[in-house]
């Protein structure tokens, strides 16, 4: 059974940590950075929402395990991401609602956190399984989640309304304990490349195809 705690989780260029009372301004200001609430292939707070948004991840039960997104060099919030449908019998967790201010996307804000995550349930959670999930229609996420070796379980039709009344068909990846080693060296390599670069360097190689 997975035994679910509050954890800080730190790599090369990011910090996961638990939310708090004082991340609220951080919340907003990297939420007002592309406007994340626009985003039409998931639903995320506005402005005026983000206060009871907030009170909803510190006050979590063990079915999520919420993170704020701190970009090391700047010590700033940059977004937030969690683990939930946290399956405790079965092992299983799902990686996902994650956003980031506009500014750090396709940076290797995106690549850390995620090989945290995965390394965080794999090897110290033992899950047998790590689902990611996606709007039928976005084609970016899709790519990005084939790219780390998830596999395509099915699709879950009708499986939510948008803000705009879309009925949503989801995407359901996963990836298995056995493949979790394949995966954690394709994400080792993709991080090394980033290390030792220089800032300029860092943002130019996290625009190319294969980096998520």
């Amino acid at each position: 059974m997975i035994d679910i705690q509050d954890v800080e989780l730190e790599g090369r260029y990011v910090i996961l940590r638990p939310p708090t009372s004082d991340d609220l301004e951080g919340l907003c200001d990297a939420a007002n950075d592309g406007e994340i609430w626009k985003n039409p292939f998931s639903i995320f707070p506005s402005i005026s929402e983000m206060s009871v948004y907030l009170q909803n991840l510190i006050h979590h039960d063990n079915t999520i395990l919420p993170f704020v997104i701190i970009e090391k060099k700047s010590m700033r919030l940059v977004g937030t991401t969690r683990f939930l449908n946290i399956d405790l019998k079965n092992r299983r967790v799902e990686i996902g609602h994650t956003w980031i201010a506009e500014s750090f996307r396709r940076t290797v804000i995106n690549t850390e956190s995620k090989f945290l995550m995965l390394q965080y349930a794999f090897e110290k959670l033992h899950c047998i399984a790590v689902e990611i999930r996606a709007d039928v229609l976005n084609k970016v996420s899709r790519k990005a989640i084939e790219r780390l070796g998830a596999k395509q379980d099915g699709i879950l039709r009708n499986h939510k309304i948008m803000k705009d009344g879309r009925i949503r068909n989801t995407v359901s990846y996963s990836i298995i304990n056995e493949e979790w080693p394949d995966v954690r060296e394709n994400l080792f390599a993709k991080l090394n490349i980033f290390k030792d670069k220089p800032t300029h360097l860092i943002f130019y190689l996290a625009l190319l195809p294969f980096i998520i």
